[in-house]
């Protein structure tokens, strides 16, 4: 009996965004992001170990849905 060696492909995943990317993004103080958190408002962000974190993608779907709520 011959046993497969299958290899598992690793999912490629979007990078993740740092507070400095966000905050250079976004064009607003990194403090700001942290006091957004606070009151929960502003992008969904990640706690990965003691490093806050955000992906991109939710970050700029957060933009353009804070676009879409100021011209109604």
């Amino acid at each position: 009996m011959s046993r497969e060696r299958r290899m598992i492909e690793p999912e490629v995943r979007e990078p993740l965004w740092g507070v400095e990317e966000v905050s250079a993004y976004l064009g607003v103080p990194v403090r700001t992001l942290y006091q957004w958190r606070t009151k929960n408002y502003g992008p969904h962000g990640m706690r990965v170990g003691r490093h806050l974190r955000y992906k991109a993608s939710d970050v700029v779907r957060w933009l353009d849905e804070l676009g879409e709520v100021d011209s109604v």
